[in-house]
């Protein structure tokens, strides 16, 4: 999954010589030898690729905004190779958005190799008739474990913790897929009506993951004496016992080793120092006891907003006093 959770530069698009463009995009990205052939193979891989890094870092420094790790680029390959819960989220979101994207990439048509929802049911067929698209989950998902393959499987703790939240990732997305549907017919009557499959929007899949972060499981290994081979296991929560532990559930974030503080820059994050917070939520524990800085300034906004006729809106410019609080160094 180096791909997407390292989030290489992203550079800039170009929409000359097509061909050519499409292999420099693909030797760009952090990709191993057998995505970077893939790549190659598949026009538009790359940009979906592209699109699922923005999409995964947008959607990772929206969920974390208000905690003391914020998801910056900063540090970022250092605590990829460490096991942490914030490790584990960044799977877990590289993993969701890669398959959310190539999904809504068929759909579009951006993609050769794929288009709509290829489920043989009527139903879909008649939203074809229709113009409709629907996500090609089912491509996507078998795309992605071809693309990130399965490589040191079986072979240690930390991959199987990272195998382990890369699909909870793409559980996260499948989760949201819903079946839409829609009336055809004379004055809005339902004489013929179509379904497809969408997906939710992504902020869903990641308010979802970051409460699997807040509740993950750290784990350990353990041999399963009637399989012959290592596992993944967590105390039992409700155990006092030490020798009574369960294998943690397909939907859990798992962890190896508690996380640092954060407070301090590090070669895991710049630290809280400058951060702004909310002095009646997040400041006492986002400045971790160092307090924190108030300022005021005045900022504008647009106000008294009125529909002109017949097609803008006319608004004026209003200032207002706002407080700014900040952690202190």
């Amino acid at each position: 999954l180096e791909a997407l959770t390292h989030f290489p530069s992203l550079g800039t698009s170009t929409n000359s010589a097509q061909g050519k463009a499409h292999m420099k995009q693909c030797d760009l990205l952090k990709l191993s030898r057998k995505q970077k052939r893939l790549c190659r193979r598949e026009p538009g891989l790359a940009e979906t690729l592209r699109d699922a890094i923005r999409l995964g870092i947008m959607e990772c420094q929206f969920q974390f905004r208000s905690e003391r790790w914020n998801c910056s680029l900063e540090g970022r390959t250092s605590l990829l190779k460490r096991g942490f819960k914030e490790t584990a989220f960044l799977y877990a979101v590289s993993s969701a958005a890669l398959t959310h994207s190539l999904a809504r990439a068929c759909s579009a048509g951006r993609m050769e190799r794929c288009t709509c929802d290829d489920s043989p049911d009527l139903e879909n067929r008649k939203a074809w008739q229709w113009g409709v698209c629907g996500d090609n989950l089912k491509y996507s998902t078998k795309f992605l474990k071809k693309f990130l393959g399965q490589k040191r499987i079986g072979k240690d703790l930390r991959a199987k913790v990272d195998i382990h939240n890369t699909n909870v990732g793409i559980k996260a997305v499948k989760n949201g897929l819903k079946t839409t549907c829609k009336c055809h017919g004379v004055s809005g009557s339902c004489a013929v009506r179509t379904c497809w499959k969408q997906l939710s929007p992504f902020h869903e899949v990641g308010r979802l993951l970051k409460l699997r972060y807040d509740d993950a499981v750290k784990v350990f290994s353990t041999t399963n004496d009637a399989v012959g081979h290592s596992e993944l296991a967590s105390p039992q929560r409700h155990s006092h016992s030490a020798k009574h532990h369960a294998s943690p559930r397909a939907t859990d974030l798992v962890y190896v080793e508690d996380s640092p503080s954060f407070c301090r820059p590090s070669k895991y994050s710049l630290g809280t120092a400058g951060r702004t917070c909310s002095r009646e939520g997040n400041c006492d524990s986002m400045c971790c006891g160092r307090g924190y800085n108030t300022q005021s300034r005045l900022v504008t906004f647009s106000c008294h907003c009125q529909v002109q006729w017949c097609c803008y809106v006319e608004c004026q410019q209003c200032m207002q006093e706002e407080v700014v609080y900040s952690c202190k160094q």
